[in-house]
């Protein structure tokens, strides 16, 4: 733990941080009488958001989830990779809850996460999608099977490191957009339901990476200066074709490069080699630019065209998570829509579909819409929802 001098400093950032600390808490009474959860991965934002709740006072106990084989994550880890959730993470997480003196636990829930992330992870790429395995974890693992462990501890509250905004609403809890814009992680917390809300917290969403940083730093703890992990947690080195191949062999099966018009113009070794609006990395010569604009699993190929050919004026999504009190009404609403976390958000108009699903119309065509990457909806800074966005041929 830090000295005197430290917690004079630590008790002033605390103090800054009162308003926002407190909103985004939003317990009552006194900090002491609340036990909370902090899902721990080894990283510096879970690491600060332990220390911040130990500073605040309240009841912490980490803990810290085994995802995949440690002994795997460990040679990555040798070879430059950057993990999360195995191997040297769950050291660094177990050292910082020794800092902070509070109980730290690991559990192991690398059989839940083949199945619930890993998997369909590998089967989206083989279906030529393009999945966002963080969603999914978020979604199964780590919001629901870990609320569940939480609850069972007597916590009040599961807090995380995201950088979001959890703020109380005339009709319960939503979500705001991180501060620092950044850093704001909302877009892959669009399947958080409104039940989970109710016990998930996100102390660091008022805060800036340098600011978190500092904290740990304040704090004593070895991470505050470990880099961010980069990469899909299981995929450190950036090689996902080869966990496609490893989890489901044979997924890798060769096929065609094709033009719009059906030409064939090279062979490739497996349509998970590609994604919409892939530019670089074809295997093909041409007097001018080409994008990949489809991907066609069943006749095993990539379907190649100018940058024109990218932009479509609407997406259908699927398994719609809608977070307003009021149902996604059929005759459509005003709002904006993020179709990759690295974009920003474009207006549109949303329909909401009886089966579960929505239709997004955008005010201007888009580039690249991805089948497999997730569609989060936004009104001003607020998250609403999201899906998942289906293929062209598929409901």
């Amino acid at each position: 733990m830090p000295g005197d001098g430290d917690m004079d400093s630590m008790n002033r950032v605390l103090a800054d941080l009162d308003p926002t600390l407190a909103a985004d808490m939003a317990l009552p009474g006194r900090p002491q009488d609340h036990r909370v959860v902090v899902a721990m991965s080894g990283g510096v934002d879970s690491a600060a958001t332990a220390a911040l709740l130990v500073a605040a006072g309240y009841d912490v106990v980490g803990i810290t989830l085994q995802l995949y084989d440690h002994g795997a994550a460990t040679e990555s880890a040798k070879a430059g990779g950057k993990t999360c959730c195995a191997g040297q993470d769950i050291y660094d997480a177990r050292r910082v809850a020794e800092t902070l003196g509070i109980p730290h636990y690991v559990l192991d829930y690398e059989h839940r996460f083949r199945t619930q992330v890993m998997e369909p992870f590998a089967d989206a790429y083989r279906a030529g999608e393009t999945p966002v395995p963080c969603v999914l974890c978020n979604q199964t693992v780590k919001f629901r099977d870990l609320l569940e462990t939480a609850r069972d501890l007597g916590a009040d509250a599961l807090a995380t490191g995201h950088y979001v905004r959890r703020r109380q609403g005339e009709h319960g809890p939503m979500v705001l957009r991180g501060t620092d814009e950044g850093r704001d992680q909302s877009y892959f917390l669009f399947a958080t339901t409104r039940d989970q809300l109710e016990l998930l917290r996100f102390p660091l969403g008022g805060l800036a990476k340098d600011a978190t940083r500092r904290i740990a730093a304040r704090f004593g703890l070895a991470v505050s200066a470990k880099a961010d992990s980069q990469d899909i947690c299981f995929v450190p080195t950036g090689g996902y074709a080869r966990v496609v191949e490893r989890l489901r062999p044979g997924a890798l099966e060769p096929g065609e490069i094709v033009d719009l018009d059906g030409r064939v113009l090279g062979r490739h070794d497996g349509i998970a080699h590609f994604t919409i609006g892939q530019r670089r990395g074809l295997g093909i010569a041409a007097g001018h630019p080409l994008y990949v604009v489809r991907l066609d699993p069943v006749r095993r190929q990539v379907v190649v065209g100018p940058e024109h050919a990218l932009k479509t004026p609407r997406l259908r999504l699927r398994g719609v998570n809608w977070l307003a009190n009021d149902p996604l009404p059929p005759a459509g609403v005003r709002l904006d829509i993020k179709v990759r976390s690295t974009r920003p958000a474009t207006p549109a108009t949303v329909f909401g579909r009886s089966d579960g699903g929505a239709e997004v119309v955008f005010d201007t065509p888009q580039p690249g819409i991805a089948p497999g990457q997730a569609g989060v909806l936004y009104q001003g800074e607020r998250l609403m929802g999201g899906g998942w966005i289906s293929r062209d041929d598929a409901d």
